[in-house]
């Protein structure tokens, strides 16, 4: 552990973080609005309408745009393994990577042997090969997330694995359990879910400014009648899969489950906050109440993380100091554990080394016993598993509460416009302006809940972030993280001079 720079770790973490969240500004917004290209361009096919035509190509416009911008920074991001978390790639390289790889040779190239069709094809090719071509474009975008997202899922909960002492790496044993992981179904359900909603509540923002300036009316009115029903059902599709994202963290990922609902000890029955301000100077085991304020639902959490009245749900303090009446062991137990899964893996090396036959297989034994705590072997205290609650549990709970909104949001643009007064409600305009901003906050909040709340992992339980950094000065990560930052910056700018330029031209200009 002496070896290891924790500056160089931050640096590390502070880049990926900056690249991540970046990338994810393109991400939901390229998953949701290539759906609705397809559902504008279906209604073009079925009506031979011209006007469902240009509103197609307009917003096809837009969804272009995003999506060069998108593809440059997950190039980037991908990257950033080997060349700041090349210990993490050795280790799990086998398995982590194949899904990537999937990612690129079958999705991504389905979305781009479309791509050309879709923007390109409009006068050379039939009305129903472009229209298959569209589709795709939509199916392969949400393909590629698929195959990141198992690969996020499991390191959030890893299986199908098994690891080699000899070679110090995980390797795949099997790929559909890691395929079909509960948590990796969940991530992307709710993901793709949540990304329909951004795509939809994009579509009302530029439509509520055209409404509110007077312009495009008819184009306005006809995207918010799609975009509403397929945003209204996608968020209702995310309070689901969000439900069952819980039930699988209460599960597998209990720490994060009782860092975002700033559960400190542990209950039968235990309530849910629905409503709260945490106690800033709350410390774990200190006896002061964690909550400044609370509104909560009795049993909630039980019912959400468990599916029962009644059941025990743990705390952050059951979770470090154990339980022993819940078999909940202690932290300091697995640290040692692991730290003897540590030794014995240095003692098979050596033996290896010494052609000692007899002392590798003895030692390869007591390693298969304490192999599961091999993480935790690496922690230097047993807080150390404790995630930043704040931070978890403010994410959350916006989250959730824009989620919320949007609903409500959404049944009003789609009741106004069956009856026909949209254009009157100025104030809901409004809202519907600012909707997208607030959706991807809420989908970044989204993200900082999944990775925040599983700190200090790289892989839950088996590798701490500060073993899978790359062995190189800090100041080299910290160079790259003011290029990367730069970067950034000029291509959101550009950007969004972009989409301000088209958006101002309108549908007659494409």
């Amino acid at each position: 552990m002496s070896e290891i720079d924790l500056a160089t770790v931050n640096w590390a973490r502070a880049q990926f973080i900056l690249t991540a969240m970046y990338h994810w500004i393109f991400v939901p917004l390229t998953l949701g609005l290539s759906f609705l290209c397809a559902f504008f361009e279906s209604m073009y096919v079925r009506t031979g309408n011209e006007d469902w035509k240009r509103i197609t190509k307009f917003w096809m416009t837009l969804f272009g745009i995003n999506f060069a911008i998108g593809v440059a920074t997950g190039i980037i991001l991908e990257f950033q393994f080997g060349t700041n978390w090349s210990n993490y790639s050795w280790m799990v390289g086998d398995i982590f990577g194949a899904p990537l790889a999937i990612e690129g040779l079958l999705a991504f190239f389905l979305e781009a042997t479309f791509f050309a069709v879709m923007f390109f094809g409009w006068d050379r090719t039939s009305k129903g090969f472009h229209l298959f071509a569209t589709w795709m474009v939509a199916i392969g975008s949400n393909l590629s997330a698929l195959w990141i997202l198992v690969a996020n899922g499991w390191m959030q909960y890893p299986l199908g694995m098994v690891f080699n002492p000899e070679s110090a790496r995980f390797e795949m044993q099997n790929f559909g359990e890691v395929l079909f992981a509960p948590i990796a179904i969940a991530k992307f359900t709710h993901t793709t879910s949540s990304s329909f909603v951004v795509g939809s509540l994009f579509v009302i923002t530029i439509s509520s400014y055209y409404l509110l300036r007077g312009r495009h009316v008819d184009m306005a009115k006809k995207s918010i009648i799609v975009a509403s029903v397929f945003g209204l059902l996608a968020s209702l599709f995310t309070a689901f899969t969000g439900d069952e994202s819980a039930f699988n963290n209460g599960r597998f990922q209990p720490m994060k489950l009782a860092a975002y609902e700033g559960l400190f000890d542990g209950a039968k029955g235990a309530e849910i906050v629905a409503l709260g301000v945490l106690n800033s100077g709350k410390r774990l085991g200190d006896g002061q109440e964690p909550f400044a304020f609370e509104v909560s639902i009795p049993h909630g959490l039980s019912v959400l993380a468990k599916r029962e009245w009644n059941a025990f749900v743990p705390g952050i303090k059951d979770l470090v100091y154990g339980n022993e009446a819940e078999g909940i062991m202690p932290v300091a137990e697995k640290m040692k554990k692991g730290k003897a899964a540590i030794a014995d893996l240095a003692a098979i090396q050596e033996a290896g080394k010494a052609g000692d036959e007899q002392a590798k297989a003895a030692a390869l034994k007591r390693f298969r016993e304490n192999q599961d705590y091999l993480g935790f072997g690496y922690l230097d205290t047993p807080e150390e598993v404790v995630p930043p609650v704040a931070t978890t549990y403010y994410s959350f709970h916006g989250m959730v509460f824009l989620g919320s909104f949007f609903i409500l949001l959404l049944m009003l643009y789609l009741y106004f416009s069956y009856k026909e007064t949209l254009e009157d409600k100025t104030w809901l305009l409004v809202l519907g302006f600012f909707s997208f901003f607030m959706a991807l906050t809420a989908s970044e909040l989204g993200w900082v809940v999944a990775e925040v709340g599983r700190q200090p992992w790289a892989i839950q339980d088996l590798m701490p972030v500060k073993v899978a950094t790359t062995n190189i000065a800090a100041g080299h990560v910290k160079a790259t993280f003011f290029m990367f930052f730069v970067l950034f910056a000029v291509l959101l700018l550009a950007e969004i001079k972009i989409m301000l330029r088209q958006i101002k031209i309108g549908p007659e200009g494409v």
